[in-house]
């Protein structure tokens, strides 16, 4: 008999998953659940041999007569109502179900199996708690969990990081308070969800300073046991990254048939121009010999004009083909200050101010130095003319250490950029300039692209600043 006892309470150890105790005939215990054992703050050496009262609280020990009767079915409520004893801690209030072995059809009980499902269920609560606290501090998701007063109960520390909210001051704020600047239309979150109103992969666009995020937003009720709303939850993915990849692409794809038309058409362009400017300046001499001033004006006219269907020409062919370039490395400081000067006149032109300091320990990028002060130029000149008359230029250059990329910061005091057009700058021929070819931008990513590095652009209605990012080694 002690053989099949002993191969019961083997059994019974391996069932972690149930509060489980095993006991002799005589009410004294030969096998407790490893989760029981837990639970209760108990070691098996401590209880193995003991009478089963000493994992009840005096006075809650149920008499063994009604053990056995529960074990042979003869209660017909089929559990008993008892208080389990906790090492250190509060005790447990619990319902207890026993059921006992026979050797053989007939024969004498060896052992009663005693288990507690209101603590298994008690533990799987537990269990389901602290995933849910290591969901919302670990879980790479923006999470808010609303109340049904429509007050924040839970926000995760991703959704802190991108809404730019402190937890120890939101949690438990109405949600009208805490997003109370946002216009109506921007609003993160709408009571109607708590009318039942599901949100699936919902695309929308968040400003934290100047930082922007894409995010999808997903949102439902949550209700209970008997199906009443108790809350909602609204949650949130951000794929920035993601967004910008698929930009990037998208842009390439433009990019290339742009090239491709160039590389098609840039030289049989160029051939009959040549000749036209070679005429041109040939009749601009001959009217300068002569006297002729008036017509003079206009072969000067028509020359400047040539001048620039040649600059865009050229353009086309650096969209087209890579020119040669050489990568070195390049220091930026003294990029930036080779080509400061021509900022400066640009700027003194429209009575702007620009601001510029060197930060120390910046460390070399591989880079084209030539191609990076057409980039650093051109964005430059952007936002001095975007910005007419008066306003400053602020450059700044600066380390980013964890990801290993030289942040040149060009960012501009002018009307800033609405935010139905940011994503459109960079596209080909995409331009708010009168007499803009709207090329700039796009060969200044492609240059960026073609080093490894990436160009951002932040705007909130005042000032615009771009972010060239390049890596170093």
């Amino acid at each position: 008999m002690h053989d099949k006892l002993d191969s019961l309470a083997a059994c019974l150890s391996e069932c972690h998953r149930h509060a489980y105790l095993l006991l002799d005939p005589s009410g004294k215990i030969i096998g407790c659940s490893p989760v029981l054992l837990d639970r209760l703050g108990f070691k098996l050496e401590e209880v193995a041999g003991r009478p089963y009262g000493i994992l009840f609280e005096e006075g809650s020990t149920p008499d063994w007569t009604e053990i056995e009767r529960l074990a042979q079915g003869q209660d017909r409520d089929g559990e008993l109502k008892t208080v389990l004893k906790v090492k250190c801690g509060n005790p447990i209030g619990t319902a207890l179900l026993a059921k006992s072995f026979r050797g053989n059809a007939g024969g004498e009980e060896e052992a009663v199996l005693v288990s507690f499902p209101d603590l298994l269920q008690e533990l799987d609560l537990s269990l389901l708690q602290r995933f849910a606290g290591a969901f919302m501090k670990d879980i790479n998701l923006g999470v808010l969990l609303i109340d049904l007063s429509f007050h924040l109960a839970d926000i995760s520390d991703t959704a802190c990081r991108i809404l730019g909210l402190s937890r120890d001051k939101v949690l438990g704020q109405p949600l009208n308070g805490i997003f109370a600047s946002m216009p109506a239309e921007h609003q993160l979150v709408d009571r109607s969800i708590l009318d039942g109103v599901i949100v699936r992969n919902h695309a929308m666009s968040w400003m934290n300073n100047e930082e922007r995020y894409d995010l999808l937003l997903d949102s439902n009720i949550l209700k209970d046991s008997d199906g009443r709303i108790v809350g909602a939850y609204i949650m949130f993915k951000d794929v920035t990254n993601l967004r910008s990849l698929e930009e990037q692409v998208k842009r390439s794809d433009r990019l290339a048939m742009v090239g491709q038309i160039a590389a098609g058409t840039a030289h049989e362009i160029r051939n009959p121009l040549t000749s036209i400017k070679g005429f041109m300046q040939v009749l601009n001499n001959t009217f300068r010999e002569k006297g002729m001033d008036k017509e003079r004006s206009y072969t000067e006219i028509m020359l400047t004009e040539i001048n620039r269907i040649n600059d865009l020409v050229s353009e086309f062919l650096l969209l087209g083909k890579r020119k040669d370039v050489s990568y070195h490395e390049v220091e930026i400081h003294t990029t930036l200050g080779e080509i400061l000067p021509i900022i400066h006149n640009e700027a003194i032109l429209h009575n702007v101010n620009v601001y510029y300091e060197e930060t120390e320990n910046i460390p070399k990028v591989i880079a084209d130095r030539e191609l990076l002060k057409q980039v650093f130029l051109n964005i430059s000149k952007n936002g001095i003319e975007a910005m007419g008359d008066g306003g400053s230029l602020t450059i700044n250059v600066r380390k980013d250490a964890e990801d290993r990329f030289v942040l040149v910061e060009i960012r501009d005091s002018g009307p800033g950029i609405p935010n139905f057009l940011i994503d459109k700058i960079f596209d080909p021929f995409f331009t708010t300039k009168s007499e803009g070819t709207g090329l700039g931008l796009s060969v200044c990513q492609r240059i960026v692209h073609d080093m490894g590095g990436t160009i951002r652009v932040s705007s909130k209605g005042f000032g615009t600043m771009f972010t060239v990012c390049l890596p170093y080694t």
